[in-house]
């Protein structure tokens, strides 16, 4: 592969991977106040909301991230990293129009299932 080409890649991944982390580090802060406009519930309650959000999200991730990996060997790094940049579309978009708890509980699962672009952008590099 000559330089261009791989700056370019390597470039397309590093921006995959920031807008993945940005978007997480927005996110976080908003979410004990969205549950509790959601829920009309106190913040304590709101804790153990985000907690379950974050388990829904992270366990989904664990669990997809080696079907991710065997998607990214059979068609490729770059239509995957696509398709969990989609996810995470999906994802804020849900969250932010979500009218109740349930559909961020979707949005989180969404999100776990799609989120393994870490590993991805790993195995591009």
């Amino acid at each position: 592969m000559s330089k261009e080409p791989r700056k370019a890649a390597l470039t397309f991944i590093f921006i995959t991977v920031l807008i993945d982390v940005i978007g997480l580090g927005i996110i976080i802060p908003v979410i004990p106040s969205l549950i509790v406009e959601l829920t009309e519930e106190g913040l304590s309650k709101a804790a153990i909301y985000g907690g379950w959000l974050m388990f829904v999200y992270a366990f989904t991730q664990f669990v997809f991230a080696p079907v991710i990996g065997g998607l990214s060997d059979r068609f490729g790094r770059r239509p995957v990293l696509l398709f969990s940049l989609l996810g995470f579309g999906i994802d804020y978009i849900l969250i932010g129009f979500a009218p109740t708890i349930f559909w961020l509980f979707v949005a989180r699962l969404i999100s776990g299932i799609t989120g393994a672009s870490h590993t991805t952008a790993s195995a591009y590099i």
